[in-house]
């Protein structure tokens, strides 16, 4: 029980310093401390490990892999928490995705979006999505490139049954933050151009990016969503 305390008050910790970095960067920034919202990166991490987190005052979780995540769900069943598959998502796992997900910021094609529609219509739910884009062009990323965004978008909020939200990326990890924070800031004026377009609909306003080396660059440039493992959870296992 002591040990269990010890590791409770380690986590209710981390989180502390996490939160005044965001609102050290949303005052930066001149933006409200309710525009940036949390996500504790559980993947890899256990069930025990996720809950105490949760009570430490996390309430969205985001996961890559939709089979971890359904074990973890199980497990977690009596939390009340959201879910969020922030990890490429294959075709042949959108349905199960769907019936489990709160948030998907992970479609990357028109043909995803589309199975992601069939699946939510006969699931009779409407998922809310994100775009995830690939600015680094980088062969090992998932993501569309930036000249094809204004067109899937388009084409993606026509779907009826998803709600196509924002934009998500995955920069370049690079030890330098003022080199990644051009791509924050891409990201950011892809948004922007495609709200001036008139081709979304008004909850078209999420940023889904930064992670544990560069959320405070990616909140002042923008970011709605940050996604944070290891500074939340510590160092993360295998996996």
């Amino acid at each position: 029980m002591v040990r269990a305390a010890e590791t409770g008050q380690m986590v209710a910790g981390r989180l502390a310093a996490i939160e005044e970095r965001i609102d050290a960067a949303c005052r930066r920034s001149g933006r409200s401390r309710e525009a940036v919202t949390l996500i504790g990166v559980s993947k890899t991490f256990s069930a025990e490990s996720v809950r105490e987190v949760v009570e430490a005052g996390v309430r969205i979780l985001g996961e890559n892999r939709v089979q971890e995540a359904e074990e973890k769900m199980t497990l977690l069943s009596d939390l009340l928490v959201e879910w969020h598959l922030i990890g490429h998502l294959q075709s042949n796992k959108a349905r199960r995705a769907v019936e489990i997900f709160d948030m998907i910021h992970s479609v990357d094609s028109l043909k995803l979006a589309e199975r992601i529609d069939t699946n939510c219509r006969e699931a009779g739910k409407r998922m809310p999505v994100l775009l995830e884009v690939n600015l680094g062009g980088e062969e090992t990323k998932a993501g569309v490139a930036a000249a094809e965004v204004p067109a899937l978008c388009q084409r993606i909020a026509r779907l009826p049954n998803i709600e196509l939200q924002g934009l998500m990326t995955v920069p370049p990890f690079l030890d330098d933050l003022e080199a990644v924070r051009p791509f924050f800031r891409r990201l950011r004026e892809l948004r922007d151009e495609v709200r001036r377009l008139g081709i979304v609909g008004p909850d078209f306003s999420h940023l889904s990016m930064g992670m544990s080396h560069d959320f405070e660059t990616a909140i002042e440039e923008g970011a709605t969503f940050v996604r944070i493992g290891t500074a939340l959870f510590g160092k993360r296992g295998v996996g």
